[in-house]
């Protein structure tokens, strides 16, 4: 462990962010890290349980309790070493993961686990800056071929552990640049991309060969594919988002979460973004925006209206507001259901919960209002409460409901696989084989919406599935 008495001499701190006056003016990150000191401190706190739920509450089951150690023990490298055999990318799950491992930690019996994710983080940071990273090349070529459809964190994931493993792989992405939702979804001041380019320099350097601007069932070829690659790896996204089904939804002024995002980020990587959007230039500035979904990607909406200066934003929730505090004698370990306050929502947002929406007002065509009226759950059914209704201004309505599942136009078309009652790629968590010979599924388009950090183990896993029924045996870590 790092120090025996550590979680009793020192407090828990964590990283910092720098004064919203001062970031909303910029989308860089804004995280103030912690000193080296510091960090070696936190690590010292860390108690080495009999058993680590740390590691359990971890879908990479990252091996916590060791860098821990090593940091503690001022050994940055080893601890490097150690991440990165059960994550290949820290560096996205250091900024973006909820840290699910700090909700599980035994230290968060009383409100105060181990600085986990702010460990991690410094951790792969470091080994970065100095250059400690470098390509991992195979003994040995396999002679096989593997196409990665799809170059989200489930993606590269999948295709670094192959080509690894010897394989040749060719990641085919149907954006201008890899990465997908962690490039196009995720603000740059919550992960600057940056970050995706340097471990495309890595990937490439081991054999890794990106295609992009090639849609699979669109621009290239399924069929051919399959005919000219030993396995084929499903990848994708869950990208069809959920829909606001009430009288006025199809003006202009409704728009969806992850077009409003997505133009945001190219304009920050200095592309014309008006050019690849079919309804045109999409801004908050002076708008009364309103965000329907209470997630992260309704938060992500709240930070960037903010920075674009709009007049006003509010966030709306179906779901009633959650407890301030979770019970920890019914939650512990587990993910807790409670209250959560981002980084953008400290930068200046009305929420409401409970609140369902009835009609979008229009005024001369354009949207000027929302009617809503608030709502009861009673053993799990929702119903209206009488003379509730009210109405909020707005200029700009932004869906940020979910999404129901993959697009099935053009690549799920075309392939053929099964889909199972969600509507995603039917494949276990064994073999991740589809219904068809040769071809996987991994990720968000098998498993549904979720978290980078669930992407990287899905496509960890694949990888390892895949590896064995090429090759009938297999050295990739499950």
């Amino acid at each position: 462990m790092g120090k025996e008495t550590g979680f009793l001499e020192y407090e828990r701190e964590d990283r910092t962010y720098r004064d919203p006056e001062e970031r909303l003016t910029h989308y860089k990150e804004f995280v103030v890290p912690l000193s080296e000191e510091q960090l070696r401190r936190q690590a010292a706190r860390c108690m080495n349980c009999g058993i680590p739920y740390c590691h359990n509450g971890c879908p990479v089951n990252n091996i916590i309790p060791d860098w821990n150690h090593l940091v503690y023990e001022d050994d940055w490298k080893n601890a490097l070493d150690v991440l990165h055999s059960t994550n290949n990318f820290p560096e996205f799950t250091g900024r973006v993961c909820p840290a699910p491992c700090e909700a599980a930690c035994t230290l968060n019996i009383v409100d105060s686990p181990v600085t986990i994710k702010s460990i991690e983080c410094a951790i792969i940071d470091r080994g970065f800056d100095e250059g400690w990273v470098k390509p991992q090349l195979p003994e040995q070529r396999t002679g096989k071929s593997v196409a990665v459809i799809g170059s989200g964190p489930a993606g590269l994931a999948c295709a670094q552990q192959l080509a690894r493993a010897g394989h040749a792989v060719t990641v085919f992405e149907k954006s201008d640049r890899i990465g997908g939702l962690l490039r196009y979804g995720i603000p740059d001041f919550k992960m600057e991309k940056h970050l995706i380019n340097r471990r495309a320099v890595q990937m490439e350097a081991e054999g890794v060969q990106f295609r992009t601007s090639s849609e699979v069932g669109v621009e290239v070829s399924f069929q051919a594919l399959k005919e000219n690659f030993d396995a084929v790896v499903l990848a994708g996204g869950s990208e069809e988002a959920r829909m606001l089904d009430i009288p006025g939804s199809e003006l202009d002024g409704v728009r969806l979460a992850m077009e409003f995002l997505t133009q945001q980020n190219k304009r920050n990587a200095g592309d014309d973004e008006v050019r690849a959007a079919p309804r045109g230039s999409l801004t908050a500035t002076g708008k009364h925006v309103i965000v329907i979904g209470g997630g992260d990607t309704g938060s992500d909406c709240v930070g960037t209206s903010n920075r674009q200066g709009a007049a006003s934003v509010t966030q709306l929730e179906i779901m009633p507001k959650p407890p301030e505090k979770e019970d920890k004698a019914l939650t512990w370990p587990d993910w807790p259901l409670k209250l959560r306050t981002s980084s953008s929502h400290e930068e200046g947002v009305d929420r409401d919960w409970a609140v369902l929406t009835k009609r979008v007002i229009e005024e001369n065509g354009v949207v000027s209002g929302l009617e809503c009226v608030r709502v009861e759950w009673k053993d799990g059914r929702m119903q209206e409460v009488a003379d509730s209704t009210f109405t909020l201004k707005a200029d700009l309505i932004l869906l940020a409901m979910g999404f129901t599942g993959p697009k099935r136009r053009g690549l799920l078309d075309r392939a053929g696989v099964d889909l199972d009652g969600r509507g995603n790629v039917a494949a276990d968590t064994d073999w991740y084989l589809t219904s068809e010979a040769n071809v996987f599924s991994c990720g968000d388009m098998r498993r549904g919406q979720s978290l980078v950090v669930w992407a990287i183990r899905e496509g960890r896993q694949c990888a390892r599935a895949v590896d064995l029924a090429l090759m009938g045996a297999t050295e990739l870590p499950r």
